[in-house]
């Protein structure tokens, strides 16, 4: 071997010296042998974590499809387990009442805007008439919203009986000649000086929840609900002069949804079926005598379903709100684009405001205004169904009742499924009277919805977040501190 073998072959020192005996001896400037680097091992790839970004499309199988968490079922079920926790939230039913009510207020004023041009210019008036007219009422009933909002619970029972009284001294007034003011036929309104006028029936809807709502209430504190004269006694026999009331003046839309009002509030109080059935049946008669003694609700019957106007065109309103709808297609003809409204459909921006809404806006705006009511009914339901309060059961199923029922008549006369009944479409329709009471109603609903103890923890815990963008006292104490410190600065130049 040589002297490089040889080198090679002798162990290395850890002390980085050659060892005793090597054929360098103990010399210290003789060549130091090298170390032999290890060779490094190739690398094991790392296996990919299972739903994770990191997995390589090389390492998986060919034909071998994807987890169930990464595909598009898994996908659907999370974003149904999101919606369950967005509806389960809360603050829910307080956003879908606010947020439905102010849109349905919204496309009210604008298809209110749309609908009564035609009309204001044919009776000699400014185009905006009516426009101007609903919109100082939005503006009164946006205030009355917003107070009934913050009103506590205990201060709306204790304007129910107040405002059934007035509401009944009122409803008396109209039937007193020259103060009571007929309008096609129909005996309702108060003259208030100028263009302005009162329905008082429009109110008493308000008036007959709230106080409903009270008398129940106390009766079930009381545990006296169990007994049918404590149940009946005096809800049904007060309900029955409200409506014999507005029966007098020929109002029969306005029954009706008083009718579904008491129904309502039975429902809710845990009146049998037996029960009912009775009081259905003496509504039922009552309906049937009104009905068979006019000819005009006669006729208005008779033109459920119909397709040709008649021989007289007694269903030249309902035909016509067909015509509308049918013109609309899907997408609709475009605001301010409806033809039926010149001329052709009568009372386009009230009782068939929604006829004018399916032409211009079409099938999808239609279906748009339907949301919205599904959202606050169910909105309403669900305050009803979660409080423990049984004043706010009672009356946020009477307002869910109130403003279900009347969208449910006024569309269904819209489409030709149910007669005529002369009912506005709430928050939607033109109507000063019919706007304000619905705009208190929502606002009582936000309070009820703002009450539940859930609610109200989860708008304290917001606090601090409003207080960032509206500091009040805190910014005017910064202020004071910021001059304070400004004063005691020395000027420039002194250090």
């Amino acid at each position: 071997m040589g002297d490089r073998d040889a080198d090679r072959a002798a162990p290395p020192c850890p002390t980085g010296r050659p060892a005793p005996g090597s054929p360098t001896g103990g010399d210290m400037t003789a060549e130091r042998p090298r170390i032999p680097t290890r060779e490094r091992a190739p690398a094991r790839p790392r296996p990919a974590r299972s739903g994770g970004a990191g997995r390589s499309r090389t390492a998986r199988a060919p034909g071998r499809r994807p987890s169930g968490r990464s595909g598009p079922v898994h996908r659907l079920r999370h974003l149904r387990d999101r919606l369950r926790r967005a509806w389960d939230r809360p603050l829910t039913a307080y956003y879908l009442i606010l947020g439905s009510g102010m849109l349905l207020t919204v496309l009210g004023l604008v298809m209110v805007f749309s609908a009564s041009q035609i009309q204001a210019l044919r009776s000699d008036l400014p185009s905006t008439y009516f426009f101007g007219k609903q919109l100082l009422a939005a503006g009164i009933g946006a205030g009355l919203l917003l107070l009934a909002s913050r009103m506590p619970v205990r201060l709306h029972r204790a304007l129910a009986y107040p405002l059934l009284a007035v509401c009944l001294v009122l409803l008396v007034l109209v039937q007193i000649p020259g103060v009571g003011h007929a309008v096609k036929g129909n005996q309702n309104w108060i003259q208030l000086g100028g263009p302005f006028q009162l329905q008082p029936s429009e109110f008493g809807k308000l008036a007959l929840v709230l106080w409903g709502a009270d008398l129940l209430a106390r009766k079930r504190e009381k545990k006296l609900l169990a007994q049918w004269k404590h149940l009946l006694v005096p809800l049904v026999p007060v309900a029955f002069l409200v409506l014999g009331l507005i029966m007098l003046g020929g109002d029969m839309g306005t029954a009706i949804i008083l009718t579904a009002i008491l129904f309502g509030l039975l429902w809710l109080a845990g009146a049998p079926t037996r029960l009912f059935a009775g009081v259905l049946a003496v509504a039922g008669l009552i309906g049937a005598l009104f009905i068979g003694t006019s000819p005009n609700r006669m006729a208005r019957l008779e033109c459920i379903g119909a397709t040709d106007p008649g021989p007289q065109d007694q269903c030249w309103q309902a035909v016509h709100g067909i015509y509308a709808l049918a013109n609309g297609n899907w997408f609709g003809a475009g605001l301010g684009a409806s033809v039926e409204k010149w001329g052709e459909l009568p009372e386009p921006h009230t009782d068939f405001i929604f006829a004018v809404t399916g032409e211009e806006l079409g099938l999808a705006g239609t279906l748009s205004v339907l949301a919205l009511y599904a959202a606050l009914g169910y909105a309403g339901i669900r305050v009803a169904g979660r409080t423990e309060d049984p004043f706010v059961r009672y009356a946020a199923g009477g307002v869910t009742t109130w403003i279900t029922a009347q969208a449910v008549v006024n569309i269904g006369a819209v489409l030709g499924l149910l007669p005529i009944a002369g009912v506005p479409l709430p928050l939607v329709s033109y109507g000063g009277s019919a706007l304000l009471p619905t705009l208190f109603a929502v606002g009582l609903m936000i309070a009820f919805a703002r009450s539940e103890p859930a609610a109200r923890a989860a708008l304290a815990m917001r606090q601090p977040r409003l207080r960032r963008f509206y500091p009040g006292k805190r910014l005017a104490r910064a202020g004071r501190n910021t001059m304070r410190r400004r004063a005691e600065r020395p000027p420039s130049g002194e250090r």
